[in-house]
């Protein structure tokens, strides 16, 4: 059987992008040890992103969709920036994230934990599990607050 010949830059790009989204800059610094040269990497950067097969908005929302549920906009935000998003893009992304956050934080303490802190130290280990997630401790604490408010009280 016949070596196969090694794949073109942009069928290589392709393969990436129908993997999942990526940034212009994760995929430039993908296909750089197969380019010959980087104006040959560029050109096809352009080509990809003028045939919508590259977009930052996308991977922006691929971003959201998969980091979202899991980890705090502070999180999200920094893996953003590695991806040297425009500001544009990254304002909205943050907008969108900071709109959902209660929700998600909600939605994350509820899965870890489920019943409000019983001590102090449980209290310390519950906010630094959703810290070290990227939200924001005004969210932490009105998340924790609010299931110590809703559990059942000694009623005199």
């Amino acid at each position: 059987m016949a070596p196969r010949p090694p794949l073109s830059l942009k069928a290589r790009a392709v393969g990436y992008l129908s993997r999942r989204e990526h940034s212009r800059t994760e995929l430039a610094r993908k296909l750089a040890p197969h380019a010959e040269s980087p104006e040959q990497l560029e050109q096809v950067l352009d080509a990809l992103e003028r045939e919508n097969w590259l977009s930052n908005q996308r991977f922006a929302d691929s971003l959201l969709h998969r980091r979202g549920s899991r980890y705090g906009a502070a999180r999200v935000m920094q893996e953003a920036k590695t991806h040297q998003l425009g500001s544009e893009q990254l304002g909205e992304l943050q907008e969108r994230l900071r709109e959902t956050e209660p929700e998600r934080a909600r939605a994350v303490w509820r899965k870890r934990f489920g019943t409000p802190p019983a001590t102090p130290e449980e209290r310390a280990r519950q906010i630094r599990f959703m810290m070290a997630r990227g939200f924001s401790r005004s969210v932490i604490g009105k998340v924790i607050q609010g299931a110590e408010d809703d559990m059942p009280g000694d009623i005199d």
